[in-house]
């Protein structure tokens, strides 16, 4: 089953958060305005409003509300999206020219910039303290995530434990405000709100390693970019971290990182094989695993309602997704 058949319910509300997203980017300057729509249109998974929607279920369920949070979430996503192509050099996004590609790396941070305001603008219609201070907290977690990642670049010598934070604060937390943050504006109880970010967290964390799974084992049709992005970007990933377990693999890989003008995707592929061939893949999906264990037993603290076994069944596609 597809992704959007789990949710397909919630087509009605998620329509008009899509609608809300359109009509909140648009600028008066035509290059923003365009920018932000070529991002809009490129579409994507669209989890974050889904975890907004179902965590408000858990609550009294006003969508005017609810919508307020999720679109907010999407936008500061893809806001952070447009920056991180012009810190990685990206070309493709979802199979299509970013934003930097098409105008510049100029045009692109003021297009992220403008996104990421107006969210927070759109975000003003939710009186909710606690909320702008989750989300408050969570930007600036996803700020030193981001530096983290410059930082770690091209850094072999580094633990498990590194690329875990690192992930937590660049994606899963994210999600876990998602969660969360769609609970507080319903109103749900504290106990449910909880339970909500953490299975957020959790959720997460296995989506960005399964993520950077696919990074190596999936086709560039499926990627929408070439395979092996992240090790060309200089990016240590779990699956590369695992390979370097290798004396043999890390020898080579540290002479690679050498000189990382001079590595390309054809230089790139005998990496890929040997990470493929190894146990670096089976171990880093079973971490993954681990995660998504924790975010069922969060699941069985929320009532049994089907809102409930939707976050359930999302969890579990997250796990055996192919792209």
């Amino acid at each position: 089953m597809k992704l959007p058949m789990i949710y397909s319910y919630l087509k009605k509300d998620l329509d008009k958060i899509e609608d809300a997203m359109t009509d909140i980017i648009r600028a008066e300057h035509p290059v923003l305005e365009d920018a932000s729509v070529q991002l809009l249109r490129a579409g994507g998974k669209r989890i974050r409003p889904v975890f907004v929607l179902l965590s408000g279920k858990f609550g009294t369920y006003e969508l005017p509300r609810i919508q307020t949070v999720a679109v907010t979430l999407e936008l500061i996503h893809m806001a952070s999206l447009v920056h991180d192509d012009v810190i990685d050099d990206a070309e493709l996004r979802r199979g299509k020219p970013t934003v930097k590609a098409k105008w510049d790396n100029k045009v692109a941070m003021y297009a992220g910039d403008y996104i990421f305001a107006r969210s927070l603008e759109y975000l003003s219609n939710l009186k909710e303290p606690r909320a702008h201070q989750i989300l408050a907290h969570t930007i600036v977690e996803l700020c030193i995530g981001e530096v983290e990642q410059i930082r770690d670049k091209y850094r072999i010598e580094q633990h498990v434990k590194d690329y875990l934070r690192r992930i937590r604060r660049k994606t899963a937390i994210l999600i876990a405000a998602s969660s969360r943050i769609g609970a507080i504006a319903s109103g749900a109880p504290l106990a449910y709100e909880r339970a909500l970010y953490r299975y957020g967290y959790y959720v997460g964390m296995s989506y960005q390693i399964i993520d950077d799974v696919l990074d190596f084992t999936a086709s560039e049709a499926d990627l929408g970019k070439p395979a092996g992005g992240d090790l060309l970007q200089g990016n240590m990933t779990l699956p590369a971290l695992f390979a370097c377990e290798d004396d043999a693999f890390r020898e080579k890989l540290t002479e690679a990182f050498r000189n990382p003008e001079q590595l390309n995707q054809e230089k790139l592929q005998p990496f890929i094989q040997h990470i493929k061939s190894s146990d670096a893949i089976k171990r880093s999906l079973a971490i993954s695993d681990r995660y998504l264990q924790k975010a069922y037993q969060e699941l069985d603290k929320l009532p049994p309602t089907r809102d409930r076994n939707t976050l359930k069944q999302i969890a579990r596609h997250i796990g055996k997704r192919s792209s």
